[in-house]
């Protein structure tokens, strides 16, 4: 039965093809390499394009879970990428392809020793088909796809990972990710190889930052209704999530109350105390800056923000906290 157009025919013509590109670069070098492949292996270096194409598509890494459960077609079949469970196996694929934390979930995974990712069991039984499942991907080093539950039905998506360990007395495995730019330079060492080195343990730290982040950023702007807190700006791409009293700070939780949903341009000029917001969530400009004339821009995107009241999320417990603005205040009134 010949392949649809979209799927793994001919990476020449293929709209759709595993072999050809990640994030613009090539994977494996032919198609021959990539049929000497098991299914299982195949369908992971396909699902790990897929997933690169859609976060092209989508600008971020951030998913729909409905998008996630489509999934994409592999050789006539659907290959969804997560499904009910954490632990999650494709019908076509003997192995789990994917594993996922749910925001609210049953489950607390978390992050230990040596910034690694501890995730749990199903359930309390090690012997469980998905506990096994996962148990046998360590053992043969197959890599696989953490989705990271950020907000309900939003996925952070994390590839390539590795289950690196196994403890059935604390029912969790350990799991490092790896560097995706090494399968485009060594491919076939990549998909088969799961030394622990100092290499891995960055690449996981990194990812624990990231997820850290992009979780902060999601729940603000959900709170915010995806929208500038300043000027009511609505679309995604241009908005961030500003810490009050910044990151680095020990105070500076990563909390809905310590943000503020805000554009770049009034996001940076916050961060560089061009503006500030009082405790009472009103907007000031800096003296120096209501007094230029720099065009329409600094007239009606900062100057003419001054005094008026910032948008409140509708639930009043994610309202910007009074004492971090004050804070944040104070900081502003010292370099004017």
């Amino acid at each position: 039965m010949p392949l649809p157009k979209n799927e793994l025919s001919d990476p020449q013509t293929s709209a759709f093809h595993p072999l050809t590109n990640l994030r613009g670069r090539r994977i494996i070098e032919s198609v021959v390499q990539f049929k000497m492949m098991d299914l299982d292996l195949q369908i992971r270096v396909a699902a790990f394009q897929w997933l690169a194409e859609q976060t092209n598509i989508h600008g971020e890494d951030v998913l729909p879970r409905s998008l996630l459960q489509e999934g994409f077609q592999f050789k006539g079949e659907r290959i969804p990428l997560l499904g009910p469970q954490g632990i999650f196996k494709p019908r076509l694929m003997e192995l789990p392809l994917s594993i996922t934390t749910t925001p609210g979930g049953p489950y607390d995974d978390s992050f230990g020793e040596g910034d690694r990712l501890l995730y749990r069991y199903r359930g309390t039984d090690p012997q469980h088909r998905d506990n096994v499942g996962l148990r046998r991907a360590m053992q043969e080093k197959q890599p696989l796809i953490y989705f990271f539950g950020l907000v309900k039905s939003e996925y952070l998506a994390v590839w390539p990972v590795y289950i690196v360990g196994d403890n059935p007395s604390a029912l969790t495995f350990q799991v490092v990710a790896e560097d995706v730019n090494r399968m485009v330079q060594q491919p076939e060492q990549f998909l088969r190889t799961a030394d622990e080195d100092a290499r891995r343990q960055y690449q996981t730290a990194q990812v624990r930052v990231r997820l850290h982040q992009r979780s902060f950023r999601e729940r603000v702007l959900q709170a915010y209704h995806t929208q500038c807190s300043l000027c009511h700006l609505r679309h995604r791409e241009l908005l961030d999530a500003a810490h009050i009293i910044p990151d680095p700070d020990p105070m500076g939780w990563p909390v809905v109350r310590n943000g503020l949903a805000l554009c770049k341009l009034h996001h940076a000029a916050f961060d560089s105390y061009l503006l500030t917001i009082t405790p009472d969530y009103l907007v000031h400009i800096r003296e120096d800056i209501l007094k230029e004339d720099d065009g329409p821009v600094l007239q009606h995107a900062l100057k003419g923000l001054e005094h008026s009241h910032i948008l409140l999320p509708h639930n009043p417990k994610d309202w910007p906290n009074r004492e971090a603005l004050e804070w944040r205040y104070n900081k502003f009134q010292t370099m004017v």
